[in-house]
């Protein structure tokens, strides 16, 4: 199972939905899709622009756990 922590992150950061957005140029919809895991799958572009927006690494945003 792949755990996403990008709400994790974000809270830390204190950084909200709308803020991501306009760091990143990503969708309000896409963000909310991945914050709350509603999305199956991610492109490596928005990885690259999540990680840069966030000053993280994809490691930080993703963490695999076994079944």
């Amino acid at each position: 199972m792949i755990n996403n922590k990008l709400s994790e992150i974000m809270g830390r950061k204190r950084i909200r939905i709308s803020e991501l957005q306009r760091m990143t140029g990503l969708s309000r919809n896409a963000i909310t899709g991945i914050y709350y895991n509603k999305r199956n799958g991610i492109t490596y572009d928005v990885m690259n622009k999540l990680c840069n927006a966030l000053e993280c690494n994809v490691g930080d945003l993703f963490e695999h756990i076994p079944d």
